[in-house]
This record gives C-alpha cells, sequence and structure tokens, in this order.
C-alpha cells in the first residue's frame, strides 16, 4: 500500500497550552472558546460555511506519544483495543470534534465548546448536519457504565509526549 500525506489547511488557537487538564470531549468543554486560523489559500474554501451551526473538526493528534494497541483510556481503569477508545495515541492520530461556529471573519473562525489543543493542525472541516451525523438505537459498548465521568475526566498526560 502506498503512503497517504496530508497537509494541514489550518491551525487552532485555543487556551489549552499542555494536554494535561485539558477536556477530553467537547461536550465536556462547554463555554470554551477558541479560533482557527484557515491558511489563506483554503479561505475561498469557508464560503457558505457560516451557514451552520456546528463544524466537525478533523486534526493531527500532534503531541500524542507513539500508539498501543492495547490501552486505559481516560475514563475507564480496565484496557481496551485502541479502536474501541478515543485515545489520540493513535496508528494515525487524527482527532476529530463537533463544535459550535460563532462567526467566521475572513481566514478566522470563531468556535466554542473547544477540547483541541493550542497550534493543533487542521486537516479538514465538515459542516455537521444532524440528519447526517445522528443515529439511533446507539450502544456505548464499554463506555456505558462510564458516560457519567465525562465531565469530571480531563486528560492526564497519559497519552502525551
Amino acid at each position: 500500500m502506498r503512503e497517504i500525506i496530508y497537509k494541514p489547511i489550518g491551525i487552532v488557537h485555543s487556551p489549552f497550552k499542555d494536554p494535561i487538564g485539558t477536556p477530553i470531549q467537547p461536550s465536556a468543554a462547554a463555554g470554551i472558546a477558541a479560533t482557527v486560523e484557515i491558511f489563506q489559500e483554503y479561505e475561498e474554501g469557508l464560503k457558505d460555511l457560516e451557514g451552520f451551526s456546528h463544524i466537525i473538526l478533523l486534526y493531527h493528534f500532534h503531541l500524542s506519544k507513539p500508539y498501543k494497541l492495547i490501552v486505559k483510556p481516560f475514563m475507564d481503569e480496565n484496557y481496551h483495543g485502541v479502536f474501541a477508545t478515543r485515545s489520540p495515541s493513535r496508528p494515525n492520530p487524527i482527532g476529530i470534534s463537533t463544535v459550535k461556529l460563532l462567526k467566521i471573519e475572513k481566514n478566522i473562525l470563531y468556535i466554542q465548546d473547544v477540547d483541541v489543543l493550542d497550534e493543533t493542525p487542521i486537516l479538514d472541516i465538515k459542516p455537521y448536519v444532524p440528519e447526517f451525523d445522528m443515529n439511533e438505537d446507539i450502544k456505548r459498548g464499554w463506555l456505558e457504565n462510564n458516560i457519567h465521568k465525562l465531565g469530571c475526566s480531563k486528560d492526564d498526560g497519559r497519552f502525551s509526549e
């Protein structure tokens, strides 16, 4: 198989300079504001994005440790396969966050409910559309008994260098 190479389209500017203490999901980061600076060459691609209340950010976990296939996630004391977790240390360290889009000024996106570290490279942006992205009959796997820990769980550095 051939190698796949992505070029960042922008960068996040957030209040989180260090992984430790950072919320581990956007729903645990309510009200936290940041900006996404889209590089000038991609600014035209933002046309019509302001009509959406939420966007999906795809990004590179630039500070994550090398991956392990079995990990102990933030919200459990048991080990799980990395693909059954949202661990940032992954074979392809790609993150995903759905955030609130407040406004766009030229190439700057003002966002809220941010769980992303400062200077995180953005790989792509997609509009969040509930009819596309929501599902019914959801199973939460091992998280079913741990989801209540989300509000008090923060990054403790276990997956960052």
